[in-house]
């Protein structure tokens, strides 16, 4: 099966051939089918009437999932070790796409938001890119300076000197969301990496303080903040999105109102197969749809935390550091998107990982399934770990019978 990866020993091809974690692999799997399920639904109308085929923005978005399966299968290949030797690298990366966005005639802008690169017919959002190479140069420069970062102030202050011109360009966008999600993931990281609670309790209060000024600084944010609060009081004008969301989750009542036959997604609630797609989950599959579809997220991240807790009692901790951080990553964009789609958090642009359409975001995801399902694998076969004795190669034989040639 699959011989023509076997030069390379993964999880696609060892001695039991496919070995992954398939609770995580069968849930994420579960999430995407859920995804594409609901986004033929939720954009069909808005379809028809946008381009003249109801099932554009479903077929764009099996297109993208197959490109993220495909850019998966390849990351499945890569040793972790060579994420750790190329963090550096992948960090400049991030930072030049978060700059070339930027740039007008490079970027494209969006409904006032200049958050995507375009290639022809594709658009690529950098910020989805960043995030994740943030988290891989983050888990690297934990391992490298571990110590100093558990000691002194300069080892908790130097991420830093990367991080905030990172939030700023992501800010200038505008993409206050993608910010918040990734300085939440890189402080989770920190704070798991050993800062002190007095460095830790320092650096929440600076976030708070800087969330404040962004706030106040901006008009928009300030309106929308002010509206979550009582989206009733303009139902018709800023509070419009959040009042015609939370009429889906009363239409769903408890088992919905049947797959496809949204009311809110006829043009009613605005972005329906984007940053509100959970809200026509809800309208048609009612709260045991919803409650379900929660419990499926509550797992997936769960299982990712955990896979991250085996690496560090393993001893591969740059492992451990990147499950740490995609996992927060995916908490941090389904509390918020989740949040928003029922009233208790302000409006803010955020797809929800694995449902949301969205190319780049749904490739990224596939992408961290696929670090996540390495680094249990390299766990198990103690790949990276301080105490093996051995190397990747010994876990390819084609005569399992036989003693590897290295082994002590």
């Amino acid at each position: 099966m699959l011989a023509f990866l076997r030069p390379s020993p993964s999880p696609l091809s060892s001695r039991r051939g496919l070995d992954m974690d398939f609770p995580l692999l069968a849930g994420c799997l579960t999430l995407l089918g859920l995804g594409l399920v609901m986004i033929a639904s939720a954009s069909t109308e808005v379809a028809a009437v946008n381009v003249g085929s109801p099932l554009y923005y479903m077929i764009r978005h099996l297109i993208y999932l197959l490109i993220g399966l495909g850019a998966a299968i390849v990351v499945l290949l890569i040793p972790l070790e060579t994420w750790q030797r190329l963090s550096g690298a992948a960090l400049l990366a991030a930072l030049a796409m978060l700059v070339l966005v930027l740039v007008p005639g490079i970027g494209r802008e969006v409904n006032g938001s200049m958050r995507w690169i375009g290639f022809g017919a594709f658009n690529v959002q950098p910020s989805e890119i960043a995030k994740l190479f943030v988290v891989i140069y983050l888990a690297g420069y934990l391992v490298r300076r571990q110590a100093e970062v558990r000691e002194s102030w300069a080892g908790f202050f130097k991420p830093f000197v990367v991080l905030l011109p990172m939030a700023g360009l992501l800010l200038l966008e505008p993409d206050f969301g993608a910010t918040v999600v990734m300085m939440g993931a890189a402080a989770a990281m920190l704070f798991l990496g050993g800062v002190g609670l007095l460095r830790f309790g320092l650096m929440v209060g600076l976030a708070v303080g800087a969330i404040f000024v962004l706030v106040q600084t901006q008009e928009y944010r300030l309106q929308r903040l002010i509206t979550f609060t009582d989206p009733w009081a303009d139902q018709f004008g800023s509070g419009y999105q959040l009042t015609q969301a939370l009429i889906a989750f009363g239409r769903g009542e408890w088992f919905g109102v049947g797959l496809g036959n949204s009311i809110q997604k006829q043009f009613y609630l605005p972005e329906a197969h984007t940053d509100f797609v959970f809200a026509v989950l809800a309208e048609e599959l009612g709260m045991v749809g919803a409650l379900a579809t929660v419990g499926l997220f509550v797992f997936v991240c769960v299982r990712a935390l955990y896979i991250g807790l085996w690496a560090e009692k393993a001893k591969q901790f740059f492992a451990a550091y990147i499950a740490y951080g995609l996992a927060f990553l995916w908490i941090g964009q389904f509390l918020i998107n989740i949040g928003v789609n029922i009233g208790l958090l302000p409006t803010k642009g955020l797809t929800l990982p694995f449902l949301s359409y969205g190319g780049s975001s749904l490739v990224i995801c596939c992408v961290s399934l696929a670090l996540l399902l390495r680094i249990e694998w390299e766990r198990r076969t103690q790949l990276g770990s301080e105490d093996a004795d051995f190397s990747e190669s010994d876990f390819f034989d084609p005569k399992p019978a036989q003693e590897p040639a290295n082994a002590r």
